[in-house]
């Protein structure tokens, strides 16, 4: 099966294409994989001409191959202004409206601050359904604190397998759920001693 990564990270390195590659990583070891990866950021001229002259130019069209033509997408954006980034909606408004259709998605997003999380129930998950793709039950949001933090993992191997299930078609295993300690009993341990 052929997963690509789209990540609209536009440093070199990137938070965004570094929770890309734990994605598919982690995809990768649900099923047999063979991965691509999308860097908008180095098609943002031809994306710019696309919208001026009417057609893509010759890696803008490899790459809008490469998306329509998967069997799954992981998309990646930075939270820009509480939303994606200017340049991934732009890629993604080249790209003929019904070539997403039943296409499987995992969607995710970095951002400075866990504020901006709910970025990919508003603003996310929203544009895929429009596109009528199939996007995958749990998205990946990774603040600055959430890299090496309890709980980044867990998310993406559970956001990972519902991927891996909807491009196998078969329903990913369930992950284990965490266990859920009273709101009272956090509260107790946040007094001070005394």
């Amino acid at each position: 099966m052929r997963l690509v990564v789209v990540s609209a990270g536009l440093s070199v390195p990137s938070s965004t294409r570094l929770l890309g590659d734990r994605l598919a990583a982690a995809v990768g070891r649900q099923a047999d994989m063979e991965v691509e990866v999308v860097e908008l950021r180095d098609l943002a001229v031809e994306i710019a001409h696309n919208f001026t002259n009417g057609f893509p130019g010759r890696q803008l069209a490899a790459a809008i191959d490469a998306v329509t033509g998967a069997d799954g997408l992981i998309v990646v954006t930075p939270v820009f202004s509480a939303s994606y980034s200017g340049l991934f909606k732009s890629f993604f408004d080249v790209i003929d409206k019904d070539a997403l259709t039943g296409m499987p998605v995992l969607i995710a997003a970095t951002g400075g601050t866990a504020r901006h999380s709910m970025v990919l129930d508003h603003a996310l998950r929203p544009l895929f359904a429009h596109l009528r793709a199939v996007v995958a039950p749990t998205g990946v949001y990774a603040a600055s604190e959430d890299w090496g933090a309890e709980g980044l993992d867990r998310r993406i191997e559970r956001a990972a397998g519902e991927l891996a299930g909807l491009m196998s078609g078969r329903p990913a295993k369930r992950a284990a759920e965490p266990e859920v300690v009273p709101f009272a009993e956090q509260l107790a341990a946040l007094r001070p001693a005394g």
